[in-house]
């Protein structure tokens, strides 16, 4: 199982829906200018995946991780990701029969509302 498509909307730098698709299932790497934003797609995975420490995703609240702490008009920051599931010897339990997996975690300002 690998990550086939990222999508980020509000989370961080990325104000508008900005979708990352193409990746390899054995080798990736994020490259860009200072400030483009590489980092972000990395705390965005963390953030999908349940991360507790905040510090390890550079925020020191949930707000830190809407776009400009939702003062720009932005109130949620949602983050989904796209599994590749067909190999389904590295299925999690109960999910062989899929060919993909898709997670979503939303983080909405101004509320402590998960979904």
């Amino acid at each position: 199982m690998y990550i086939k498509k990222v999508v980020l909307e509000g989370f961080k730098s990325y104000a508008q829906r900005t979708e990352i698709d193409g990746f390899d299932p054995l080798f990736n790497a994020i490259t860009g200018l200072n400030g483009s934003g590489k980092s972000n797609i990395l705390d965005a995975i963390c953030f999908l995946l349940g991360i507790t420490n905040l510090s390890q995703v550079r925020a020191g609240n949930l707000q830190d991780l809407v776009y400009k702490g939702g003062q720009a008009g932005v109130t949620r920051a949602t983050v989904t990701i796209t599994f590749d599931n067909s190999d389904s010897r590295q299925s999690p339990l109960g999910y062989e029969t899929y060919e993909e997996i898709t997670v979503s975690r939303q983080r909405a300002f101004g509320t402590t509302q998960e979904q």
